[in-house]
């Protein structure tokens, strides 16, 4: 016997698409497996993007796409698939999390690097957040996926992909051939049958006359010679980046690179034009000045102070456009939890969620986890007594509980307007960042240890924002379908404690080998939250630079540039990387503008946005996997010699920029020809359209 199902005044009952009366294979150890599988496989190719390029990309459609096609093969069923997908697709929620704020223990000198000594630091933060994110989804569950309001499009994608089974064998081919080749084309870039980046010299004063540098209009006034050297990078030949851009699209993967021009294209070249020859005759008498490292230092010490102005203007603004979206959210928060209390009675299969003492109980037992992890960090301040540190340690958990369940379900509004492709994590991890930092600052928490504890606060609640969205998504994708709630949110449980334990290692090799915040592995975001916890609780940032970046942000508000965050990551990234981003966006322009050219229907036009979705994002993650490999079998060569080659190894011929050039048409070539090629038939049934 079961309780009726409690719906909610004015909602009509929702029909699953697989009925809450039929028994159907679900939660099974083979779906849960191929879900820890994914969660692990798609969490480490998030991370590796994360670092490298600055944004991360849904896993719902891999997932499901992956998980699909492993589970036919098994004669798996439909709800099988649903749980493979969940749990599979936690594990880029989780590094979203992490590639913001772990990185910035290490880049705010807290941490000297990610060495074996913070494994269980790391994973408690992680795990500490992405279980309270599933907690608090759990108690909005029923109210959120049933809201009229909120059409959560990539909840839709995805469930209409599994319904589309016969679909499931073409997108896998696709989606496979292309991680394959992404890894491939990466594999030769680092044993440097090409040259994966390219610099090149630019000496300014080359490009024309001299210019005199006058201090009045008196011809008598003395003048200064200008002069010096920049750098241009050229597209760096990197699938994944050429994947992002073909993602983002044209528009906004040329407002990233425009962040990049401005940076190399104006702010290097003009400061070290005018910087350059002051700096040269401070050089002792014979040494020339290296403009390769002047332009470098510029560029790392006067522009990416300004580009983090402008990531905080870009923050800030992002969550002031979404103002409204967010009182509904906070509203809901509040008003959710208490009908939710009439709903949690419900036994019907497709309601039952976990038990709320359960999650009641956890999220108390989180609690506690949260005081001693806070405890830790405050007391290494150094500068408290035992007894503030104690107060310190309580007021900061209780605090970021409080705030940590509003902004789940602020993220888990947001993913339901505009998907997790879109939510803004970053900036609800800056709103707490900053409610951490002036806290620890009224608690007279100061020094190492004081950011240590904003950092600490900003990666719990930043995990658990990212994990509450995703989560949702992928409860909407249930709900839709027909699955249990309950067995879902075990599924994510279990997700969770994989994606935590394993994702320190591809952070940690990527660390030892290329170092957070250089051009191989920028990590802006985490450079952002090290420099503003330094700055605001350690008093330690270069203010006037930011103010600079500030005011630049808001110039870009006033001219209406529709992404100031995405412009401003462009600054902070390197050129190449922007660049070959770029790249990837107008490829995405070419493919649509050659799909239109040839008459095919909608279905036809769908078909084709899907593959080169598919082949996009196949190139990412090949690149990312393989990349990871490939630092890992670096990392072990420098532990047995510290002065290792940092190359895997060096073929001669990728010396030519011509071998460069061609690998880049060979990518290009397959990212328009395998889309179009996978038009299909006029008559062939129109597909699910993937939305990303």
């Amino acid at each position: 016997m079961s309780t009726p199902v409690v719906d909610l005044p004015g909602k009509k009952k929702h029909a699953p698409y697989v009925p809450e009366t039929m028994e159907m294979k679900e939660f099974t150890f083979r779906a849960v497996l191929i879900g820890l599988f994914l969660t692990a496989l798609l969490g480490s190719a998030n991370a590796y993007l994360g670092l490298k390029a600055g944004m991360t990309i849904a896993a719902t459609y891999p997932a499901a796409v992956i998980g699909m096609a492993l589970l036919r093969l098994m004669k798996g069923s439909l709800l099988e698939e649903n749980i493979a997908r969940t749990v599979g697709s936690i594990g880029e929620s989780v590094a979203a999390g992490a590639v913001f704020t772990i990185p910035a223990f290490v880049m705010a000198g807290l941490w000297p690097g990610l060495t074996k000594d913070q494994y269980w630091k790391s994973v408690a933060l992680m795990m500490i957040g992405g279980t309270l994110g599933i907690l608090f989804v759990t108690l909005l569950r029923r109210v959120m996926v049933e809201d009229p309001d909120l059409p959560y499009p990539e909840s839709v994608a995805a469930s209409e992909i599994h319904k589309a089974g016969q679909q499931g064998a073409r997108a896998a081919k696709i989606l496979f051939a292309n991680m394959g080749y992404g890894a491939f084309m990466f594999l030769l870039g680092a044993i440097n049958l090409f040259s994966p980046s390219n610099t090149f010299h630019v000496k300014i004063s080359d490009l024309g006359r001299k210019l005199l540098l006058r201090t009045g209009t008196n011809p008598n006034v003395a003048t200064t010679i200008t002069g010096g050297a920049t750098l241009f990078n050229a597209p760096d030949i990197s699938p994944a980046y050429l994947g992002v851009g073909y993602i983002i699209g044209p528009r906004l993967a040329a407002l990233n690179f425009a962040g990049g021009v401005l940076a190399w294209g104006l702010l290097v070249p003009l400061l070290t034009f005018t910087v350059g020859p002051y700096i040269q005759a401070a050089q002792p008498a014979g040494k020339p000045l290296a403009w390769d490292l002047l332009a470098g230092a510029i560029y790392y010490s006067i522009v990416r102070p300004i580009a983090v102005g402008g990531m905080l203007v870009g923050a800030s603004y992002t969550l002031f456009k979404m103002r409204k979206q967010l009182a509904v959210g906070m509203g809901r928060a509040i008003s959710d939890l208490k009908k939710s209390a009439a709903v949690h009675a419900a036994t019907n299969r497709t309601e039952r969620d976990l038990s709320a003492k359960v999650v009641f109980a956890g999220v108390a037992l989180v609690f506690v986890a949260m005081f001693f992890l806070y405890h830790f960090f405050i007391s290494g301040a150094g500068n408290l007594s035992g007894s503030r540190i104690l107060v310190g340690s309580l007021v900061a958990a209780g605090v970021m509980i409080v705030v940590g369940f509003f902004f789940a379900a602020v993220s888990g509004n947001l993913v339901g307007m505009i998907g997790s492709s879109n939510n803004p994590v970053s900036g609800l991890t800056l709103c707490t960042l900053v409610i951490a930092a002036l806290l620890m600052v009224a608690l007279g928490v100061s020094g190492a240890g004081g950011v240590a504890a904003v950092l600490g606060v900003a990666a719990v609640v930043c995990v658990s924002s990212a994990v509450a969205g995703e989560m949702l998504q992928d409860l909407k994708v249930g709900h839709i379908l027909g699955g249990t709630p309950a067995k879902m949110q075990i599924g994510d449980l279990f997700g969770i404690v994989v994606a935590s334990l394993v994702l320190f290692f591809p952070l940690s090799t990527l660390d030892r080998v290329y170092h957070f915040g250089t051009p191989e592995l920028p990590a802006p975001q985490a450079g952002l939250m090290a420099m503003l916890s330094k700055g605001i609780v350690g008093g330690d940032m270069a203010w006037p630079l930011v103010v600079v970046g500030i005011l630049l942000g808001i110039a870009m508000i006033m001219i209406e540039v529709k992404s100031v965050m995405l412009f401003s990551v462009g600054m902070y990234l390197p050129l190449g990387t922007t660049f070959a981003i770029f790249v990837g966006g107008v490829i995405r322009w070419a493919t649509d503008r050659l799909r239109d050219k040839r008459n095919l229907n909608d279905a036809q036009k769908a078909r084709v946005d899907n593959a080169g979705v598919l082949t996009a994002s196949g190139l990412i993650a090949g690149e990312a996997l393989c990349g990871i490999g490939v630092a890992a079998i670096i990392a072990r060569r420098l532990a047995h010699d510290p002065h290792a080659d940092t190359n895997l190894y060096h073929l001669a011929i990728g010396n030519s920029p011509l071998t460069s050039l061609i690998a880049l048409a060979a990518l290009v070539a397959v990212m328009i020809l395998v889309p179009l090629a996978n038009a299909g038939r006029p008559e062939d049934p129109a597909p699910p359209t993937a939305i990303m």
